[in-house]
């Protein structure tokens, strides 16, 4: 049972490295009072860590086809800590930009990793649950991360947000550092072994071909361009709820911090639940049952899409309580599609190459880090309310559910033209 240790462990550092990232969201306001920044100008602020996570997601995810998952988290998870106590104790906006760009580029390879150590770890039969593990992490870290922020926001500033999630940071590099081994390391009983050799568990090789090679040929795949839009749809309406949600609540609801905080993990909780439960759980349950693993898999990304689209209504009531069932309703849905979705690079990847498509995957999904907190605050500048700012985001969904209905096609391996040419 030692691959449901990693599973946890790899959950535990999606969720701290969310705290990391939802601080500033959360802190916004005195931000923005500190500073006299417009709207536009704090949507600028807030996508700052996109610019170096989406940027390096394609290195870092040929870095860890080549070194592995254990250094290349290491090493970011030291960096992603120094970068957090940073940003409690630099002045000036140009500094505190400097380190959430830090913190991109050290959170980089979080996702990555957890798919690529999940496609080691785990049989295809537990890969959903598995996934949801690190994926609804990311979900329930707004649900207690979001709360604790603003409280410590409210007592000690908005520096102090920071503080607590810095020192959760470096716990966890510890812990990460004490307990994660790859398979080959962790002296697994025969039982286990089997389990993983028998159930399709990526093996610990590199890929056949060189990483150029293997990168221009994935980049040439219709079924890899089909799961990257759609995942980056999935992605824009994600990247507008953590960055502008208590915004939103406290903007156009007129909320204070601290009631923003507790009413902006509503709606992660039940984004929590239903990653685990049914992008999880019921998945690897279907499949199991002998249902067709490709209709299932896609069946639950289009319908979790399609449940999205709440996010239109919510734009419309002036109702603090009406607007965040419609956004539950929707994160809900994402929630539930996005485990799939991260499922899928370890299954149609050729042999090596899980961490690259991955990153290409997650490239364009964080460009939507930038784009979506710009739009949105730009818009917001602009009309004085959120309203256009969330019909945009239905809008870039239609378009998700279309790529992944019309593009990625059957979920199996991609054959690599250059294994015979290593055979």
């Amino acid at each position: 049972m030692k691959r449901w240790g990693i599973g946890l462990i790899l959950g535990i550092g999606v969720l701290i490295n969310y705290f990391d990232r939802v601080n500033l969201s959360v802190a916004q306001k005195p931000i923005t009072d500190a500073y006299h920044l417009t709207p536009g100008e704090m949507g600028i602020v807030l996508s700052a860590f996109g610019w170096s996570y989406a940027l390096f997601q394609i290195p870092v995810g040929v870095v860890l086809d080549r070194i592995g998952v254990k250094w290349l988290v290491r090493i970011g998870t030291l960096l992603w800590t120094l970068a957090t106590f940073m940003t409690a104790v630099v002045s000036g906006m140009g500094l505190i930009i400097l380190s959430r760009v830090i913190l991109g580029l050290a959170e980089a390879p979080a996702f990555p990793a957890a798919s690529k150590a999940t496609g080691y770890w785990f049989p295809v039969r537990e890969r959903g649950l598995a996934t949801s593990l690190f994926d609804g992490a990311a979900k329930f870290s707004n649900v207690i991360g979001t709360p604790l922020v603003a409280w410590a926001v409210t007592v000690w500033g908005w520096k102090g947000g920071f503080w607590p999630t810095g020192v959760l940071s470096l716990l966890f590099f510890i812990a990460y550092w004490v307990v994660y081994r790859d398979p080959r390391e962790a002296h697994l009983s025969a039982e286990e072994q089997q389990l993983l050799a028998e159930g399709g568990a990526q093996a610990e090789e590199a890929a056949a071909g060189s990483i150029w090679q293997n990168l221009g040929f994935l980049l040439r795949q219709r079924k890899v361009w089909g799961l990257t839009l759609g995942f980056s749809a999935y992605g824009y309406s994600f990247y507008l709820f953590l960055t502008w949600l208590p915004g939103y609540l406290e903007k156009q609801m007129h909320m204070s911090i601290l009631k923003s905080g507790w009413y902006t993990a509503g709606p992660w909780l039940v984004a929590t639940i239903t990653d685990l439960l049914i992008g999880g759980w019921l998945v690897d349950r279907l499949i199991r049952n002998g249902h067709d693993p490709t209709r299932v898999r896609k069946t639950v990304l289009v319908i979790g899409m399609i449940l999205g689209l709440a996010v239109i209504p919510a734009a419309f009531t002036t109702n603090a309580n009406v607007a965040v069932v419609w956004i539950a309703i929707a994160l809900g849905g994402l929630a539930f599609s996005a485990p799939v979705g991260w499922s899928i690079p370890s299954l149609i990847a050729p042999k090596g190459t899980v961490g690259t498509v991955g990153s290409i995957m997650n490239f364009l999904n964080n460009v939507m880090s930038i784009v979506a907190p710009i739009v949105t605050g730009y818009v917001v500048q602009f009309t004085g309310s959120f309203e256009t700012a969330f019909v945009v985001a239905g809008v870039v969904l239609l378009l998700g559910i279309l790529f992944y209905v019309v593009m990625l096609g059957k979920i199996e391996q991609i054959p690599s033209p250059f294994e015979k040419q290593r055979a």
